[in-house]
């Protein structure tokens, strides 16, 4: 099954961009994944092309007119799970990019100006509001990029080795183990013993330990949710009630 990828932009040129070499380009060269850019004004209705209009109640910049928006995704929706690139969206995790990869693929609507004309989301109650983080980009094309990117990299074959995307920041819930690699010295530093000892059970411990720490240290968010996983009660386990 092909994982394919609308964008609703302003830009199309914008794509595929940086999914066009490396190993996301050779994927879409072997047909792994396909991605149709779709101009938004394509959908406007007036010989100007207008797709935006200034905010209502006044205010600096221009939103996203949601006739214009609507008429767009409604020609593409086809159940494909929709993304809205929204600074107001919810941050977006690897749990959910495994659920889009594991797909048929994604609807992407990217933002620009002050953003989206909030009725498309009471209209199309279906759209994702997402963002990167606590971050505003000129635009939602590199977020969508970014999205695209944590996607097809999860896709079967695209990485060389099965353990590649196993072994990584969020999978478990932590950040990744630090890395090394040759020289074994550089600039009076070398690479850690335990790690050159060949006991793989005292390099998995060692993995793990540092990844729970440097999450403790630099996440704590991502450590506070961690560990209040792991102390939960079972599924079955009895709840005092109250008559």
């Amino acid at each position: 099954m092909t994982f394919a990828a609308t964008v609703i932009t302003l830009y199309p040129e914008m794509f595929p961009g940086p999914l066009g070499i490396s190993l996301a380009g050779r994927a879409l060269e072997r047909g792994d994944w396909s991605i149709d850019a779709v101009q938004l004004r394509d959908f406007a209705t007036d010989r100007h092309r207008t797709v935006d209009d200034t905010p209502a109640g006044g205010g600096a910049g221009m939103v996203l007119k949601p006739d214009v928006l609507a008429a767009a995704l409604d020609s593409v929706d086809d159940g494909r799970p929709v993304l809205a690139m929204t600074p107001r969206g919810r941050p977006i995790d690897q749990a959910r990019i495994r659920g889009l990869a594991a797909g048929p693929g994604v609807t992407i609507l990217c933002g620009r100006f002050e953003g989206f004309d909030e009725r498309i989301f009471e209209a199309r109650p279906h759209i994702e509001q997402v963002s990167l983080g606590d971050i505003v980009l000129s635009g939602g094309e590199p977020a969508a990029l970014a999205v695209l990117d944590a996607c097809i990299r999860l896709l079967p074959g695209v990485m060389g080795a099965p353990l590649s995307g196993a072994e990584e920041s969020f999978e478990d819930g932590l950040l990744e183990y630090p890395q090394y690699t040759r020289p074994q010295e550089w600039e009076g530093r070398t690479i850690p013993e335990v790690l050159r000892s060949g006991d793989h059970a005292r390099i998995a411990a060692w993995r793990k330990s540092m990844a729970e720490t440097d999450t403790r240290l630099r996440r704590p968010d991502l450590w506070e949710r961690h560990s209040g996983a792991r102390v939960q009660p079972a599924s079955g386990a009895q709840r005092e009630t109250k008559d």
